[in-house]
């Protein structure tokens, strides 16, 4: 269970958002190197989740981060060739990676079409590679902080409604057949290692995600059920320090008065 209950923090819109929560990441990296050598970052895709990384980019403070110190990974990936713009690495790299200071060496891709016979294998691989960065034989380096999107069905990372994959509770990254969102071929994390993370933060935008996000809440700050699992894999996900659940007015709906 998460040390800390979850903590919703509503903004007026997605511009105010996108700027509060790359302000936000900047300073929460900035505590953690001066905590530790390296810092270890598990990115999300779509809009929002792309679009604090251009706030970041383009923020001064993004110069109290040491960037050659940051590592980044991805929650999931759409299992496509190298460079197509609908990967999250690639419209990461877009928005920030590619301008960065980060060394391409502390950039974690998940595994592409062209590059493997089939996204089972992508997984395979990748969970080799979170194994190799772990400490004390962990099947991952501990996340300082996880961002993670939600659908308007639930569904976080590739973790779908109605489906098993949310229940894995072996595996570190999954390959996923016949995703209900396309493309139908993805690469996923896994509920138990998101939930090592020491920071998960959701970033929910838009009127569509408040029937999912109430479901959310309604299980925040406990264990979710198999059955809760199933409807809302995003109920299932907290981090071991801190849950932040950063949302515009509109996705709160009646969720948050």
């Amino acid at each position: 269970m998460p040390e800390r209950h979850p903590l919703t923090v509503v903004h007026p819109d997605k511009d105010r958002l996108r700027e509060a929560t790359g302000a936000r990441i900047v300073l929460a990296l900035a505590d953690a190197l001066a905590e530790r050598e390296t810092v270890h970052v598990s990115l999300t895709g779509g809009s929002m989740g792309i679009a604090v990384w251009e706030a970041v980019a383009s923020s001064p403070l993004a110069e109290l981060v040491a960037w050659d110190r940051v590592h980044f990974w991805w929650s999931d990936e759409r299992f496509l060739p190298t460079g197509d713009g609908d990967r999250n690495a690639q419209q990461a790299f877009d928005a920030f990676l590619g301008g960065s200071a980060v060394p391409a060496g502390n950039i974690h891709v998940m595994g592409s079409s062209d590059e493997f016979p089939d996204q089972h294998r992508a997984a395979e691989v990748y969970a080799a590679e979170l194994a190799e960065w772990a400490e004390d034989g962990a099947a991952a380096p501990r996340f300082d902080l996880t961002l993670l999107g939600m659908g308007p069905d639930g569904h976080m990372a590739s973790l779908f409604p109605g489906r098993e994959e949310i229940l894995e509770d072996d595996a570190a990254a999954l390959g996923i057949e016949d995703s209900p969102k396309p493309p139908p071929g993805r690469v996923t994390l896994t509920l138990p290692l998101i939930n090592g993370s020491e920071r998960v933060w959701f970033l929910v935008a838009g009127q569509d995600k408040a029937p999912a996000l109430g479901r959310v809440l309604d299980v925040a700050g406990r264990a979710a059920t198999v059955e809760e699992l199933r409807e809302t894999p995003a109920a299932g996900a907290h981090g071991i320090r801190e849950t932040l659940y950063l949302v515009t007015r509109d996705a709160v709906g009646e969720a948050g008065g």
